[in-house]
């Protein structure tokens, strides 16, 4: 059932690439196809738009006055063609209450205009504050990263006004492309055509009037452009051809199905594991391999796009780690067939997934060019991808020991057989993850050799992953030889974790640290922090429950 399940899918797979390669723009979507030349690649103006719009507003879509909500590809080109008109418009968004206080802006207020924040003296103060705080070398708080963010938009929406943050014709005598200020007089007029064939269309859409004609005299404008264009330098345009791949790869959002396929399937196991019946796993292993081929997908369309492996940025190890909790557990359900691997598996996969989709402002998605050091794709896959990839077992030894702890705080009598299948899943994840991180860390040490001259250096992200290699290697070993029982490596398994997230979370993104500065980022300290803080609560509570059963 499983391999006719794992053919279909394949072929489903095979056919969708193939209507990829002949799919047309939609009528009025064709500047959503069009090249720009943005963040060392070249990205087709539907991801620019996106990446913008998110970085101003915080979302991909931006919601009217009347509640509806515009697509980036409109929106953010009338910045350009209209930037009068967005000025006292709540365009910008601001969560932090500290530089709320500090423009003394509305504190239950998250949307405000140009002319509110950045016409001010306030606004000029907070940005020497912030030169200041960048001159003095230090890792940027919370609140200089959300002061960086205010600068970051306020550049954005000038930019884009003053037509030169869109990049869209290639230079014939350079590899940086021109923007819509620096293009020929030529190209000038044909952009002007569509402009205002995205202002009449925009009017069509107001007035429900004659869209499909709006949308076809859109359609026109930007062929004649990207005609003229390509006419200057065509080898240097080619370079545009996978434009209309990443175009569907944002409208198919495959993660997104991935993991509502996750959490369906982890439903109908979770109502057969509590209710122990005999039938519907056919279902369940169904629904999740489709997830798990939808998940490949996903990884398929960024290799391809991004021509390295996916493992470059803290976005793209969290769905790699969720890729590789589903291998593993459907590996150990394979062998024990106890189902609660899957469903830890599952719901591991789901969380996240979840994440990696819920929080661009912390985990970018964007498809960004490999830093200089990474330029090895090898390298990449034989130690970066191992590195993660035991974060993935650990992560699945992490959800399984919550899941037995529930049970122990439930009746540990009662459910006794189910935490001894669970503490087996606990002790064999644990050794998948040894087995991949040992020799990831080793792997390391020898790229670190041929990139800094050097084996070991005590970097933190290299001392880091040492402790926790050591701190899981303790734990299977007093496990061999007895010294603690199911609840000591169930408890081991939530506690343990907490060096993964150190070596894998906190070094980029708290300590900031040392010569992998290439996986730095900021942002969600104080969840990862109150995360953390619950399962040692959360550990101390069954703890104390166990010890008043005994009385």
């Amino acid at each position: 059932m499983i391999r006719l399940i794992f053919a279909v899918l394949v072929t489903l797979q095979v056919s969708l690439f193939s209507q990829i390669a002949k799919a047309e723009p939609k009528l009025g979507e064709a500047i959503r196809y069009m090249p720009v030349q943005d963040g060392g690649r070249i990205k087709p103006y539907d991801t620019f738009a996106k990446e913008v719009l998110e970085v101003v507003y915080g979302k991909q879509k931006y919601k009217t006055e009347s509640g509806e909500s515009a697509p980036a590809y409109l929106i953010v080109l009338t910045w350009m063609l209209s930037p009068d008109s967005w000025v006292n418009r709540p365009l910008f968004e601001v969560n932090h209450l500290d530089v709320k206080n500090k423009l003394g802006l509305p504190k239950d207020q998250k949307y405000f205009s140009n002319n509110e924040l950045f016409t001010t003296d306030k606004f000029q103060n907070l940005m020497q504050e912030l030169a200041d705080k960048r001159q003095s070398q230090e890792k940027l708080t919370p609140y200089f990263q959300a002061l960086q963010r205010l600068q970051n938009q306020m550049i954005y929406f000038r930019e884009l006004a003053g037509g030169r943050l869109l990049k869209i014709m290639p230079s014939p005598v350079s590899e940086t492309w021109l923007s819509v200020a620096e293009i020929p007089e030529t190209q000038q007029g044909l952009f002007v055509n569509i402009s205002q064939s995205v202002a009449a269309y925009l009017g069509a859409l107001a007035e429900h009037k004659d869209v499909e004609g709006a949308k076809a005299t859109l359609d026109k404008a930007v062929v004649d452009f990207q005609k003229s264009v390509e006419q200057v330098a065509p080898e240097k345009y080619a370079q545009a051809h996978k434009v209309g791949t990443e175009v569907f790869y944002n409208d198919l959002h495959p993660f997104r199905w991935t993991y509502v396929l996750y959490i369906l399937a982890s439903i109908i196991l979770l109502f057969i594991w509590i209710r122990n019946l005999q039938s519907g796993m056919g279902l369940v292993w169904t629904i999740t391999l489709a997830g798990f081929f939808i998940h490949i997908l996903g990884f398929a369309f960024r290799v391809y796009l991004a021509e390295r492996p996916p493992v470059t940025n803290m976005y793209e190890t969290v769905v790699w780690v969720s890729w590789g909790v589903m291998l593993f557990s459907m590996i150990l359900e394979k062998i024990y067939k106890y189902r609660i691997f899957l469903l830890a598996g599952l719901l591991v996969g789901f969380v996240c997934m979840v994440i990696a989709d819920t929080a661009p402002a912390v985990l970018d998605p964007s498809i960004q060019p490999l830093e200089a050091v990474l330029r090895s794709s090898y390298w990449l896959i034989v130690h970066v991808m191992t590195i993660t990839i035991s974060y993935a077992a650990f992560a699945l030894a992490f959800g399984l020991g919550d899941i037995g702890l529930i049970y122990y705080a439930i009746d540990k009598d009662k459910h006794a057989e189910k935490i001894k299948h669970i503490t087996t899943g606990v002790y064999r994840a644990m050794q998948i993850g040894v087995a991949f991180l040992a020799p990831g860390i080793i792997l390391g040490g020898v790229w670190a050799d041929a990139s800094w001259g050097r084996f070991w250096g005590w970097d933190p992200k290299e001392t880091w992953a040492l402790i926790a290699l050591l701190g899981y290697i303790i734990i299977l070993h007093t496990r061999l030889v007895n010294w603690i029982q199911n609840f000591g490596m169930l408890v081991a398994a939530v506690l343990t974790f907490n060096l993964v997230i150190m070596a894998w979370y906190g070094v980029n993104f708290v300590l900031g640290a040392g010569l992998h500065s290439y996986g730095f980022g900021a942002g969600g300290v104080e969840y990862v922090s109150i995360f953390v803080l619950l399962h040692f609560i959360f550990v101390g509570y069954v703890f104390s429950v166990k010890k008043l059963s005994k009385v």
